[in-house]
């Protein structure tokens, strides 16, 4: 190597030029610059945040009008970190009037650290009234990161009003769906929860440890930027250019991050994903992406991390009901808002989209309408990040070990799922466990004990309004001190007649915790006879049925509607309006102790059925915990779900499984008031639903009304989003008597979503769940924890149990009908139809009131009931198998059979609806019915015009009687077994089948 004056000259500059430039560097944090932001004013100063407006000189009428929301944890300057060449600049160049909103550090605001997710929401929809009424126009409203986020959480709160379209940078909706760095969602869910209960609201975010935090998530990044800057460090003009995005990168672009906003981040979205869910909850309104319908532009980056591609895209299913487009850029998370990439390609792109919406210009190429999926040729991952890093060695191994980490991930992902749902179903089991007859467990303790462990978590969710642990505890509590003001006391049977809403569940926690009995009487329903019958002493009841309550005589106490609304009768000795007693005021006995109900003891009565046939069915605490806790079991139920209760609270659907499930599993409960098909889908967005309860028909009306397209879908590129409803966030329906073909419609109209059917017998602890969803029908398997069954061999003729040789019972054998029986718990009264020495001599068990088959996989199919057995001339005929097979008939609405007394016997006997716009022929139900045995299919089928339903959406068998017999005519068949067909009834084949002339 050569050396000469100028070589040595050359290089003794060039380390001069370095020590000053570091000197510099060390001095001042770095290089001194005449790069100088754009201009603005402050147009607003209010506590959280103040709104900036950019080259305020300019006066130009009529110019589109921008709102830019920063990230929480990144200074305002963001959006100007590149000068000319930033957002702002570009955009005004474009002609747009910019407005950005400044939350400024928590560090330095006042009650900075306190600072909440809502705060941040209302502050950038106050903003944008602000920048409405100054510029008499509509906002396209942007944000980058979690300001994007904000900017759908805000736009959806108001409702969309005043903002023209969306716009969003790397702002990730779908957490499940695009996890950073692959990490498997249950541990991240976990984690999340874990952060936001213990760690964050305790531990102030700062500033140093953001920057921190954003370097480790890319160490090698990190490391080859200050490495270049130091090489560098000789060209002052090389590094200037750079030097305001360096520092913002490096020290001055972070601010920290308010505790008590990433504990509602991190649980809202991270935990519980509910911005793609819906329910997310802006001060106790629980609020939807759903509810966007102005056009929405969502920047995707592809070597993105924080913000992933399939995380951003869940916003075209998220927000069903908007126009949808993306533009996807070879940039991380940073890269999409400034810098090259940004300056040639964001900003540009976000100019031409507002001249699209002004009707100026098309819409350029870049920008599609987005798909959930995307088929794409170019590169993979791995590759992508070769051509954006330009360090093809490095990134070769990288995509190795993308390789490798997927295979890992996936496998620990599904290790960590199966670990977290066997955490939530042991204790639970365990708790089942440990249930004794002495022990002390109720409904209005366990909602105690939530209460305790998560005051402020949601537990209600009714008429837009999100009610806490900690507020529903306080109204139980108030709703006791009234009660034990009018003289009701531990063990008194108290009525409830009242609609589903939350004075009822609190009415009925209420008794619960006072130690009463509450009686669930349905609105509409035979009261005095009920009353006579469970031994009511008082009733309580909402205003909407006090007129009825009052009727019957018994003292009438009216709670719910608040104090302000009237009432239909005035108060009296027998009509007293809880409402008006101030809790504060009654002075507790010495008697009272909260909760005191041992699980031996009577906590419910149900009513059920009609005239002569009206029966109570008596609910210990410890059968509703059995049912409570076998439902989240069986369900999976956790704080991640909302299950929206449809069944009434008087059905043991909605009681047992409803509630004592959402209960159980520390779910939220979203009270509908009544079952509209409109409301329903505006409610399963807007509260997040991912549960729905059941009874009987209950999802028929749901289905008819086709307010949710078939199947979970999302716009492909032949069919561009569409103002329709495509996609729902249910994943399960859980509940009883729901018949097999509205299974299978069910099903297919809300795929993915499966159903939950169970089956709980009021006579000792049966629960019966059909886990997998797969067998439409069919009642499934004994729920670990509850009672053993056996399936004995049963004479439906003479109602007697049949024995072997040695005088035991027998067992059936497999598809054979018999009795279901349940092991009785120690302790219980046996007196009351129970039976000794069924299998060994000595055991105890208690008979259900149900015929089952059991198939040669195990599962239980209901049959049929003891005492609705057909006794036909050719013995008995079982009436469930009849109906499950013609509601599997697509024509078939609903349907009912009963045996029709013709002599000494009885014709089996079936009516069906039909479907609006379909046809029933005799052809189809004896193709139907050849599923069935010959001697079990129905002697007659004919069409009736309507079926009633009881207030449970049970078809009414009794109804359907009390219109009278089948006519001859052609829509009445019976069944010809010389033929194998069924054929018109004929006025001479009636009157030789039914007697008549």
């Amino acid at each position: 190597m050569k050396f000469n004056a100028k070589s040595v000259v050359g290089s003794v500059q060039r380390l001069m030029a370095t020590a000053q430039n570091g000197l510099e560097v060390i001095r001042f944090g770095g290089l001194t610059h005449d790069v100088e932001g754009s201009p603005f004013e402050i147009v607003e100063r209010r506590r959280m945040y103040r709104l900036r407006h950019y080259f305020p000189d300019d006066t130009t009428p009529g110019r589109p009008v921008a709102v830019l929301v920063p990230p929480l944890m990144v200074n305002a300057d963001i959006w100007d970190v590149n000068a000319e060449d930033g957002a702002v600049g570009i955009l005004h160049r474009g002609g747009i009037d910019c407005w950005v909103v400044d939350f400024g550090s928590p560090a330095s605001e006042e009650g900075g650290w306190e600072r909440d997710l809502a705060d941040h929401v209302l502050a950038i929809n106050s903003a944008i009234d602000t920048v409405c009424d100054a510029t008499g126009s509509s906002v396209h409203l942007m944000g980058y990161s979690q300001g994007g986020m904000f900017a759908y959480q805000t736009t959806a709160y108001r409702f969309g009003k005043g903002v023209e379209s969306i716009v969003t940078f790397g702002s990730p909706v779908d957490v499940v769906a695009g996890m950073p760095f692959g990490l498997p969602y249950g541990m991240v869910s976990d984690v999340a929860e874990f952060l936001a209960d213990h760690v964050v609201t305790r531990l102030p975010i700062t500033d140093s440890m953001v920057r921190l935090g954003f370097q480790m998530l890319d160490p090698m990044k990190t490391a080859k930027s200050r490495i270049d800057f130091v090489r560098q460090l000789h060209d002052r003009e090389a590094l200037l250019p750079k030097e305001r995005q360096r520092r913002f990168l490096n020290s001055d672009g972070w601010v920290g991050y308010a505790g008590p906003a990433a504990a509602d981040l991190l649980k809202q979205f991270v935990a519980h994903n509910r911005l793609m869910l819906g329910g997310f909850v802006i001060r106790d309104q629980p609020i939807s992406l759903a509810e966007l319908k102005c056009p929405i532009l969502a920047f995707v980056g592809e070597v993105d991390d924080i913000g992933q591609p399939a995380a951003v895209r869940g916003i075209v299913r998220a927000a069903p009901n908007a126009e949808v487009y993306e533009a996807s850029l070879v940039a991380g998370h940073f890269g999409l808002v400034a810098g090259s990439m940004a300056t040639r390609h964001t900003w540009p792109l976000v100019r031409q989209w507002i001249d699209w919406m002004d009707g100026d210009q098309p819409l350029p190429p870049e920008i599609a309408p987005m798909t959930e999926h995307v088929a794409t040729n170019r590169p993979s991952s791995a590759a992508t990040r070769v051509v954006h890093t330009a360090a093809t060695l490095a990134e070769a191994g990288a995509g190795v070990g993308k390789a490798l980490e997927g295979i890992a991930s996936n496998t620990v992902r599904g290790s960590i799922e199966l670990a977290g749902e066997a955490a939530r179903t042991l204790p639970r089991l365990t708790r089942l466990g440990m249930i004794q007859p002495h022990t002390r467990i109720s409904l209005g303790r366990l909602v105690a004990e939530q209460a305790r462990r998560a005051p402020l978590r949601d537990l209600f969710l009714f008429d837009d309004r999100v009610h806490t642990n900690a507020a529903v505890n306080a109204r139980i509590d108030n709703v006791v001190r009234g009660l034990i003001s009018v003289g009701i006391r531990p063990a008194i049977r108290v009525g409830v007649v009242m609609e589903t809403r939350p004075s009822a569940l609190a009415t009925v926690a209420a008794l619960s915790r006072l130690g009463a009995v509450a009686v669930l009487l349905a609105p509409g329903s035979e009261l005095d006879r009920a009353i006579e019958l469970t031994g009511i002493k008082a009733l309580v009841s909402d205003p909407e049925n006090l007129r009825s309550a009052a009727a019957t005589g018994t003292r009438v106490l009216v709670l719910g509607g608040g104090d302000a609304r009237t009432l239909d009768i005035p108060v009296s000795e027998n009509v007293i309006d809880l409402e008006q007693i101030d809790p504060t005021q009654v002075q507790l006995p010495a008697w009272y102790r909260p909760d005191p109900g041992l699980a031996r003891e009577l906590a419910f009565v149900l009513v059920t059925g009609t005239g002569d046939r009206l029966e109570a069915k008596y609910i210990t605490n410890h059968r509703w915990a059995l049912s409570a806790f076998g439902t989240a079991t069986s369900a999976d139920l956790d704080r991640k779900d909302t299950v929206l209760c449809l069944a009434p609270l008087h059905h043991s659907s909605g009681l047992l499984v409803s509630l004592g499930g959402a209960i159980a599993g520390g779910s939220r409960i979203a009270l509908a008031r009544s079952l509209d098909p409109t409301r329903f889908v505006e409610e399963v967005h807007r509260y997040g639903v991912t549960v729905v309860t059941y009874t009987w028909t209950m999802l028929r009306d749901i289905l008819d009304a086709e307010v949710f397209p078939a199947g979970h879908r999302s716009p492909t590129p032949s069919a561009p989003p569409t103002a329709t409803p495509m996609w729902h966030p249910i994943r399960l329906f859980i509940g009883s008597g729901m018949p097999a073909g509205l299974w299978r419609r069910t099903t297919e109209q809300f795929a993915p979503a499966r159903v939950l059917e169970f089956y709980a017998s009021i006579e000792g602890d049966v629960v019966l769940a059909n886990v997998t969803g797969v067998k439409a029908g069919c009642k499934g398997r004994p729920v670990p924890g509850t009672a053993k069954v056996e399936l004995v061999a049963y004479d439906p003729v003479t109602g007697q149990i049949r024995t072997d040789a040695s005088g035991f019972a027998r067992r059936c054998a497999d598809n054979e009908v018999g009795l279901l029986l349940g092991k009785a718990t120690e302790g219980i009264d046996l007196s009351d139809g129970g039976l000794r020495g069924v299998f060994t001599a000595g055991d105890a068990w208690m008979p259900t009131e149900n015929l089952f088959r059991r198939d040669g996989d195990g599962d239980y199919w209901l049959v049929d009931r003891r005492d609705t057995v057909i006794h036909s001339a050719r013995g008995p005929v079982f009436t469930q198998p009849i109906v499950d097979t013609l509601n599997d008939i697509t024509a078939v609405d609903m349907e009912v059979a009963y045996g029709l007394p013709v002599g000494e016997h009885a014709l089996a006997v079936a009516a069906v609806s039909i479907r609006k716009g379909f046809r029933l022929e005799p052809k189809d139900v004896t193709e139907a019915v050849r599923a069935l045995d010959p001697d079990q299919r129905p002697d007659i089928v004919y069409i009736v015009d309507e079926i009633p339903r009881s207030s449970s959406y049970r078809p009414s068998t009794r109804a359907v009687q009390a219109k009278g017999r089948p006519r001859p005519g052609p829509d009445t068949w019976w069944y010809n077994r010389e033929s194998d067909a069924y054929e018109v009834l004929t006025e001479a084949e009636a009157a030789a089948l039914l007697g008549t002339d």
